[in-house]
């Protein structure tokens, strides 16, 4: 079955940070790391700014050692962390390091990095909006249902170019089939409503796949669903 679908994007914007990302448990657990000494009577605001002055206190690819190595402690081995606490200096590892799972964390190290050395380190960039589809009927929503991430990613590619990174890089993914990558190109996915022939996602993802979506105005897509 062939499925209409009316496409209208708002809050589209630009963030550095993202949601649930660094807590102050993480702050402590760095400053720890970094033998600070004790933290308890430090409030939320003054742990944050101690882990960034504790960080700025090493030279730049050392702090990128340490925050690679909280995040990453079961991922990555001693070499990896240490060549990439280096090429971090100059490199997108939240864009372009090759296991796509861990771009999410990646920028969260670039993110902290950034704010600690006021710019020594390349700024992360990532995109937050809201997308809501129109179709004719509630059946046809289901398309939605089964691999969510792929078929939402389908139908934002079709308001982008054709020059667009996402259809350049994953041109046989976007028509049909296994699309693996795609729950690592949305790095967070919430519902945030639904009637009978509308549904509205809250995505966040790399600027990466999606700074041409912020220039996109309401468009019609298609998507073929298979019923069972």
């Amino acid at each position: 079955m062939k499925i209409n679908i009316k496409v209208t994007s708002d809050h589209v914007k630009t963030i550095e940070v993202l949601p649930n990302s660094w807590n102050t448990d993480d702050y402590r657990n760095l400053l720890e790391i970094m033998d600070y000494g004790d933290t308890a009577e430090l409030s939320d605001a003054e742990l944050e700014e101690m882990c960034l002055l504790s960080l700025s206190d090493n030279e730049p690819n050392e702090a990128a050692e340490i925050v690679l190595k909280y995040l990453f402690k079961d991922q990555l081995n001693k070499g990896q962390i240490a060549n990439l606490s280096h090429e971090m200096l100059n490199e997108h590892p939240w864009e372009e390091y090759s296991d796509m799972s861990m771009h999410e964390t990646f920028f969260n190290a670039g993110q902290i990095l950034y704010k600690a050395y006021n710019g020594k380190f390349p700024h992360p960039k990532a995109i937050h909006f809201h997308v809501t589809f129109t179709v004719k009927s509630k059946m046809m929503l289901d398309v939605f249902k089964d691999d969510t991430e792929a078929q939402i990613i389908r139908v934002l590619a079709q308001g982008m170019p054709d020059n667009t990174l996402l259809k350049r890089l994953f041109k046989e993914e976007l028509v049909e089939g296994d699309f693996l990558e795609a729950k690592d190109i949305i790095w967070q996915l919430n519902k945030v409503s639904e009637t009978d022939t509308t549904v509205t996602f809250d995505i966040l993802s790399s600027n990466r796949w999606f700074e041409d979506f912020k220039y996109v105005e309401d468009y019609e897509a298609t998507l073929v669903h298979e019923q069972e």
